[in-house]
C-alpha cells in the first residue's frame, strides 16, 4: 500500500510540475521528466554534473541538464545554492519548511539541512518584526552556516560539552 500511495503522490507531483512548466511556456519533455525524477528521488543537494552522471545512460547531454535545471530554478521548482562557486540544487516546490537553513563543511564540502522547529519559530518572529518595522514583504531567505561537520572534526559531538 505504501508503494502504491508513493506512486500516486509522485504522479500528482509530476502532474503539478508539468502544468507549471507548460504554464511558463515550456514543454514537459522526456528529458525534463527524467531530470525532475532525480530531485524527487534524492533528498540531497545535487549539482548539474551529478544529475548528468546519473542520466548518462538515458542519452541526455550535460548542456541539456544544465539548461533544464536553470529553467526549473527560474520558475521556482528548484532552488540554487552556490558553494565555493559550484551551484547545487534542491527541490523547492514541495518543501514544507518555513525556514531552510544550510550548513556547509569547509573540509568535505558536504551541505547539511538544519531542520530545527525552535529556530524556525524564532525566525518567523524576526521575519514579522522586520516586515512590520520596515514596511516590507519578505518572500524568501537563505541562511548558510559554514564550519566543520562532526565527521571532519573527528570528535564525538558530546565530547566538547
Amino acid at each position: 500500500m505504501d508503494e502504491v500511495m508513493s506512486n500516486a503522490l509522485t504522479k500528482d507531483k509530476f502532474s503539478f510540475v508539468k502544468k507549471l512548466i507548460e504554464k511558463n511556456g515550456f514543454r514537459f519533455t522526456r528529458q525534463r521528466k527524467l531530470i525532475l525524477e532525480q530531485f524527487l528521488l534524492n533528498e540531497r543537494h545535487l549539482n548539474v554534473e551529478e544529475i548528468y552522471q546519473r542520466l548518462k545512460g538515458a542519452n541526455i547531454g550535460l548542456a541539456t541538464v544544465y539548461r533544464n535545471v536553470k529553467i526549473f530554478s527560474s520558475i521556482g521548482i528548484v532552488k540554487e545554492i552556490v558553494v565555493d562557486g559550484v551551484s547545487y540544487y534542491e527541490l523547492k516546490i514541495y518543501s514544507k519548511k518555513p525556514l531552510h537553513i544550510h550548513f556547509q563543511c569547509v573540509e568535505c564540502n558536504d551541505i547539511i539541512d538544519i531542520d530545527e522547529r525552535g529556530i524556525a519559530l524564532e525566525y518567523l518572529k524576526l521575519n514579522r518584526t522586520i516586515e512590520d518595522k520596515n514596511d516590507l514583504e519578505i518572500y524568501d531567505v537563505d541562511i548558510m552556516f559554514i564550519g566543520l561537520c562532526i565527521r571532519c572534526r573527528g570528535v564525538n559531538k558530546w565530547q566538547d560539552r
